[in-house]
């Protein structure tokens, strides 16, 4: 399992790496994939607004944002091609460090607690989770919370 973590010039001391790493590998173990690599990026408002444009169409910051490369794109898009035997690259999760303070503060927790979620969330859409329906919202949420459970001893 190889879990990469970047940080946006400015917070780079937000939150501890191998603490973001840990949370990672947790929901991928919790959902048996240890032969996989992702990416994680803690950013500003202003990056992760210009993304949310950018993809989703919406122009105003949001909290987390996940782009798998699994997904299957047009159908015209070409798809990725992963040698065998190799980590599979399921993409990359974005966190707006600032914006998960301010929801912390709103949701009388933590910001790591937040940023736990935040990541938790972003993991489980790159494994193909969604909360675009009732029933696969609730199966996402229930799977949220478990591995939440997994991580609750490190969050302060």
């Amino acid at each position: 399992m190889e879990i990469n973590v970047l940080f946006d010039e400015g917070f780079e001391d937000a939150i501890d790496e191998s603490w973001l790493r840990e949370v990672a590998a947790k929901a991928l173990t919790a959902e048996h994939q240890t032969d996989a690599e992702m990416g994680i990026l803690i950013t500003g408002q202003e990056k992760i607004r210009q993304l949310h444009k950018d993809y989703m169409g919406e122009d105003e910051p949001t909290d987390v944002l996940s782009f798998a490369m699994r997904e299957k794109g047009p159908a015209d898009a070409p798809d990725f091609v992963f040698p065998t035997g190799d980590a599979v690259h399921l993409g990359e999760v974005i966190i707006s460090y600032p914006q998960a303070d301010l929801q912390a503060a709103e949701h009388r927790h933590s910001t790591q607690k937040e940023i736990a979620i935040l990541l938790i969330h972003g993991v489980l859409h790159l494994l193909g989770y969604d909360h675009d329906e009732a029933e696969r919202q609730k199966k996402m949420q229930a799977r949220e919370k478990a591995v939440l459970k997994l991580v609750s001893e490190r969050l302060d």
